[in-house]
């Protein structure tokens, strides 16, 4: 009776231990991250913090050959012990320590992953009695398909493959349950000699495996004699593949999104994986084509503007060469975009009523508190249209624009569109529409995008599950239409293509840019629903006169855009927003503001009621002429006839000269015409020397001697211009031509004064500098 309750009372005793038990962690704590295209093509395997492949799959997405099948090959009792198989147990335990036979294992799979999670040496008695007691306390607190499911995550399959999920795609590019009997059955036998079947092992070892495949086979058709018709394929060796055939597609992006969400295991990206390949083709084979003249890098994203979903990305031209530090991921290098921010510039100023495409801007020397800017073929062309200043990338209209622009103007709009880095606005001055700012590939191709979709800037989207907010509005849809409308007439690069394979190409509104001292050449555009950007260059900042956006970077783009289109040819032009709320008025061809009565010839262009500048043409007017003299006439009269010419200021009447190129100026005053008839008419001389603002130094040792250039632009019909200081006539010159003053210290207001009686003055001061 004692010994019944003292054995009740140990019985209770391990009871409440048992019990007691804490919950032990079957999972483990490091995984690979997996890296998918939209379809969910593998683009990336990585390793785990411990160097494994490892992926978690529930239990339930595994394929049910595979889980019945290795049941059956390392534990066909499992779902009726306790999580110790004492019959398997004892006969190991004969085989082993008394018949002193081979050794064979007891363990059930509640032992084996006891085994692995507490990392057990069960050679030993000691060992083996842990591994019982362990394998008791995971029964005491999981499910048994919670065990099988850590189990078969956990499981060694040759190599540092854990787990049939990793095993599955590294061995058979597939999910774990998507694996056909014969798959299923070559991934079972591995755990049982791990290193003796591993798959990327010798030839001897595949072998094995095969060998041990068919044996298990023989015992799933005792099971499922439905399944013996497939011996024949069973026969057949297996085709796995080996850790190092892994893919490795897409290495910028893919590092990219990795780094963004650095807790994340599966990432499905919105790469499509074609593009992703078209992508790197066309750039490989062009930068070989290109290598003769030092061209041997680039980089080129390619997004879907209706989603933001980023479809390609190439960060180098060769991820593995060194010699180009192809590792560098282009797209998020910073760079000077050169010109390529001047599509902005002309939205900036359409939406501010400056200008609208036909609107007549000065391409001629001009300078700004001592900046003097420069186009890059180092000519001028005089008047030209708002669109070919943008399509042919005039530098002068575009610094005269932005110098024109009402605060926030370009600085404020980068700053709105999370440009970072942003130095202060004086810090880049004039500069910023010629590339004053670095910026990347990615913050380039968004503020294009955003052409694209009606002024408003979303973010880039490289996740499918990314949220899609409606974005933050940088520019009316308005301007954005016309800004397009305008690039889509900037001619594409020859390329020895035949007119016809092009007469029906898809518009590409499109625009280059090349940095300061040729070290970046850009290329960007928007065709179909697609922007994509491209870029030439050298990760070492190093020089190259062959790095120039439109003989660089757009063939290349070009030629990815041409790809495109024939891989997807049902794309068409999309319906760009802000369309509808436009008017195409007449306009002046020369002067591009609202006709008048003298303008023979006009045409149409694209207007924002209520914004853009409504100015009647002061460039074309009708001239009373004395056919006796063929000067102006003052009255109507006998003799006197109506003419009309053009006005021209004289700084782009001295380039029409300069080029040769005729144009009808007003004829010479009649001296007996009263002044003050002739000086209400026209438009009054404008001093562009000294300039506003600025404060000129005189050396002491120079006093007397060291001149100052006034200068001034008049009407065609000025003369000679007349120059005062502080009231003082100090000289006179020819309309276009300066007058040299010899200051002294001190503050002055200088005026300036036509033939025709109009005028203009500016106050300047001369400060003395040792």
């Amino acid at each position: 009776m004692r010994r019944g309750k003292r054995l009740l009372a140990w019985l209770a005793a391990g009871l409440a231990l048992y019990w007691a038990i804490p919950r032990p962690a079957i999972r483990a704590t490091s995984h690979s991250r997996e890296v998918y295209d939209r379809r969910h093509r593998l683009l990336r395997l990585t390793i785990s913090t411990d160097e494994k492949y490892r992926r978690w799959v529930p239990l339930k997405r595994m394929s049910p050959t595979l889980v019945a099948a290795m049941l059956l090959q390392e534990d066909r009792h499992f779902r009726r012990h306790p999580g110790v198989n004492p019959y398997a147990l004892a006969r190991a335990f004969r085989q082993t320590y008394l018949a002193g036979g081979r050794r064979i294992g007891g363990s059930t799979i509640t032992m084996q992953l006891a085994r692995m999670r507490f990392r057990l040496d069960t050679r030993t008695p000691a060992g083996k009695a842990e591994q019982i007691l362990r394998a008791l306390q995971l029964e005491r607190h999981y499910s048994k398909d919670e065990i099988l499911e850590a189990y078969l995550n956990a499981v060694p399959f040759g190599g540092n493959v854990e787990g049939v999920g990793a095993a599955s795609l590294v061995y058979f590019g597939k999910d774990a349950g998507r694996l056909d009997l014969a798959e299923a059955l070559a991934l079972c036998v591995i755990p049982k000699s791990p290193v003796r079947r591993n798959p990327s092992g010798s030839a001897g070892g595949r072998d094995a495996l095969q060998k041990a495949r068919l044996a298990l086979f023989e015992r799933w058709a005792a099971a499922h004699p439905q399944d013996l018709g497939q011996r024949p394929l069973l026969e057949l060796a297996p085709a796995l593949r080996r850790p190092s055939e892994l893919p490795f597609q897409a290495p910028h992006f893919a590092d990219a999104v990795l780094q963004d969400d650095p807790a994340a295991l599966v990432l499905q990206t919105t790469l499509d994986l074609p593009l992703q390949r078209l992508l790197e083709r066309k750039t490989r084979r062009y930068v070989e084509s290109k290598a003769r003249i030092g061209i041997k890098n680039a980089a080129a994203m390619l997004v879907d503007t209706r989603s933001m979903e980023v479809r390609a990305v190439l960060g180098s031209a060769d991820f593995f060469d060194p010699r180009i530090q192809g590792q560098v991921n282009g797209t998020r290098a910073r760079r000077s975009p050169g010109s390529a921010l001047k599509p902005f510039l002309y939205g900036l100023a359409m939406d501010q009523g400056l200008l609208h495409p036909m609107s007549m801007l000065k391409d001629s020397p001009m300078s700004f508190g001592g900046f003097n800017p420069e186009n890059f073929d180092r000519d001028f062309v005089g008047p030209i249209h708002a669109w070919e200043a943008l399509v042919r990338s005039r530098n002068v209209p575009a610094v005269h624009l932005a110098r024109q622009l009402e605060p926030p103007g370009l600085h404020g709009f980068l700053k709105s569109a999370g440009l970072a880095p942003l130095k202060e606005e004086s810090f880049y001055g004039l500069t910023l529409p010629l590339g004053g700012a670095e910026m990347t590939m990615e913050e380039l191709v968004r503020l294009y995008a955003m052409l694209a979709n009606g002024g408003l800037l979303r973010p880039l989207r490289t996740r499918i599950d990314d949220p899609r907010p409606e974005g933050a509005r940088l520019l009316s849809a308005e301007s954005s239409f016309m800004v397009l409308d305008i690039l889509k007439d900037n001619p594409r690069p020859s390329q020895g293509l035949s007119a016809g394979w092009t007469q029906r190409a898809l518009p590409v509104h499109w625009k280059t840019g090349t940095s300061f001292a040729y070290r970046d050449a850009w290329s960007v555009g928007v065709f179909g629903h697609y922007a994509l950007a491209v870029w030439v260059g050298d990760f070492a900042g190093e020089s190259n006169p062959a790095f120039v956006g439109v003989e660089a970077a757009a063939p290349l783009m070009f030629e990815i855009i041409d790809a495109v289109k024939a891989q997807e040819p049902d794309m068409d032009v999309p319906v760009r927003p802000g369309r509808r709320k436009l008017a195409q008025v007449e306009v002046c061809s020369v002067s591009g503001q609202i006709p008048g009565p003298a303008c023979r010839s006009r045409r149409a262009t694209w207007f924002i009621p209520g914004k853009s500048p409504i100015k009647a043409c002061d460039i074309h007017r009708e001239v009373l002429v004395d056919s006796r003299t063929g000067t102006r006439a003052c009255a109507q009269g006998p003799g006197v006839r109506p003419e009309v010419f053009e006005f021209w200021p004289s700084d782009l009447l001295k380039i029409f000269r300069l080029a040769g190129i005729p144009r009808r100026v007003p004829p010479a005053d009649n001296p007996s015409c009263e002044l003050t008839d002739r000086s209400a008419k026209g438009l009054p001389p404008m001093i562009t020397s000294p300039q506003p603002g600025l404060v000129y130094n005189l050396r002491a040792a120079g006093i007397g001697k060291e001149t100052l250039s006034l200068a001034a632009v008049t009407d065609a019909d000025a003369r000679a211009l007349f120059w005062f200081v502080n009231d003082r006539f100090v000289g006179k010159s020819k309309s276009g031509e300066p007058f040299f003053w010899t200051p002294q210290p001190g503050d002055f207001i200088v005026r300036v004064v036509d033939d025709q009686g109009r005028s203009d003055a500016r106050d300047v001061r001369i400060a003395v500098v040792q």
